[in-house]
């Protein structure tokens, strides 16, 4: 089972202006997080939302049959895109996507936004 890093590239904190920064905190986190997953055992994507613009830069870590957990109000940086990795790797070493606490990386401690049951399996 697969666990994937879904990177908000639209998020904006709070301050940004086209004007002097070009590109979104978003794109620049996701560019951040695709270099630190390179090579590791988690897949990531973009997407243009997650809705979550109180809390920018957001990410959402999920897996099929797993807790799915939003995690945001980031700054852009390579420690915390390291992190999210980090998490994500132990989220699909877990039978459920629930990690625990002792093991988050201190980067992600005071990130959660949400977290959501697994969709119940087809019948």
């Amino acid at each position: 089972m697969t666990t994937w890093i879904t990177i908000c590239d639209t998020c904006k904190r709070e301050g940004w202006t086209a004007e002097e920064h070009g590109r979104t905190d978003g794109e620049a986190f996701a560019e951040m997080i695709e270099e630190a997953a390179n090579g590791a055992p988690v897949r990531t994507r973009r997407t243009s939302c997650l809705m979550g613009c109180a809390h920018g830069c957001n990410v959402a870590v999920q897996a099929h049959g797993k807790l799915c957990y939003t995690i945001g109000n980031f700054t852009p940086d390579r420690e915390s895109a390291e992190a999210v990795v980090a998490y994500a790797m132990l989220h699909a070493d877990t039978d459920t996507g629930q990690v625990p606490y002792r093991q988050w990386p201190a980067a992600i401690k005071g990130h959660f936004v949400t977290r959501h049951p697994p969709l119940p399996p087809e019948e």
